[in-house]
């Protein structure tokens, strides 16, 4: 098996880039529940011969568990989240959602490992970027993060195309952003046990299509996207 490697961000350290964010995100197709997005930093002297980790749809739910405490303890990688509400996805569509849970991750990252708190909570009018000196976002798909609630951010960013297969630090963020989600959806479920979120996660399986028919959306329903919208 081909695992992702850590070619991206050696180029770019040779490059001079000091600090190379991989970006990567979690629910973008569900029903319900957030977008979710993880930041992940590795300083240089940061070994991958041991950690045979990959995106985290391949792994199992055991495998991912493993591998997020591993990415979220280790002195020499550096972490953060993003997430944006159902609300805010109904608001602004969920592309926009989740630029925002990326940048909002980012900023995480960086607020995390200042002592400065974090930006997760509501919708900012600003995102206020961190200092680009050195910064490069290396991202999971084939958009800009930037632009919208980042207009002033200037970050230098490259989008590759199933990029959580292909490089080491998107495919670690792909695992922390789903086992974010998967945690929060785990809480959702025990207040909305009807729905079965604990197994579907929010995605448009049949037994959560037929919850659906019998007992109509919840609050955390995404109320824009179908068939929910028609209901």
């Amino acid at each position: 098996m081909k695992y992702p490697n850590f070619d991206e961000e050696k180029k770019l350290w040779k490059q001079g880039y000091d600090i190379v964010v991989g970006i990567d995100e979690a629910g973008r197709g569900p029903l319900a529940g957030p977008v979710v997005a993880g930041a992940v930093c590795f300083d240089k002297n940061f070994s991958i011969k041991n950690l045979k980790i990959n995106d985290s749809k391949k792994l199992t739910e055991k495998q991912r568990e493993e591998f997020y405490e591993i990415l979220t303890t280790n002195k020499n990688i550096k972490w953060g989240v993003g997430i944006v509400s159902e609300k805010v996805i109904d608001k602004i569509n969920i592309l926009e959602a989740t630029k925002l849970a990326m940048l909002k991750a980012v900023a995480s990252l960086r607020d995390r490992h200042s002592g400065r708190g974090n930006l997760n909570s509501g919708l900012p009018r600003r995102l206020k970027a961190p200092r680009n000196d050195g910064w490069f976002l290396l991202l999971d798909g084939n958009f800009s993060a930037q632009g919208g609630p980042a207009s002033g951010w200037k970050i230098p960013e490259k989008s590759i195309i199933k990029g959580d297969q292909k490089v080491f630090s998107i495919s670690a963020a792909s695992i922390i952003a789903k086992v974010t989600r998967d945690r929060l959806m785990q809480k959702y479920h025990k207040k909305y046990p009807q729905y079965g979120f604990d197994k579907h996660k929010g995605y448009g399986t049949a037994a959560h299509f037929a919850s659906l028919e019998k007992f109509g959306p919840c609050k955390i329903h995404r109320k824009t996207f179908y068939p929910i919208s028609e209901l």
